[in-house]
């Protein structure tokens, strides 16, 4: 063999070797980056669940200003869940994340003004969060 065939085979089993170890590489980062992105959307359903339980405490403890802190606190984590939820075509669970938001919304308007039917709405929009399944690799 002459050394331009033998640097074509040797260049040939490079890019061989090299595709092989890309496609092994890549074997399993869409099942690690589905998982991971399946536990942020639980974390941001249960931060935003616990924020707003914590703003009923403050709304039961007559703490006006605090609840309405924590349930600013609590926004983000929905938006971020509501989004997740759209970009997974899981448009009715993210509807439902969307009507808390609302809520959340509507509660804090209240507690602005001393409401306590701030608690009743923060109650509507933890049964709305209460809809929506905890993600699994299995529903989405």
């Amino acid at each position: 063999m002459t050394k331009p065939k033998l640097a074509l085979i040797g260049a040939g089993v490079l890019v061989a070797v090299f595709a092989a170890g890309w496609l092994f590489g890549a074997s399993g980062r869409s099942a690690a980056e589905h998982a991971r992105d399946t536990v942020e959307l639980q974390l941001e359903l249960e931060s935003a669940r616990a924020g707003l339980l914590a703003a009923r405490v403050a709304l039961y403890n007559v703490n006006f200003g605090d609840a309405s802190r924590l349930m600013e606190q609590a926004k983000p984590a929905l938006l971020r869940a509501r989004d997740r939820l759209n970009a997974s075509n899981r448009t009715a669970h993210a509807g439902s994340v969307d009507a808390a938001v609302r809520a959340v919304e509507d509660a804090q308007r209240m507690a602005g003004a001393l409401d306590q039917g701030a608690n009743t709405r923060l109650a509507e929009a933890i049964d709305a969060l209460a809809t929506v399944p905890a993600p699994s690799p299995a529903t989405e």
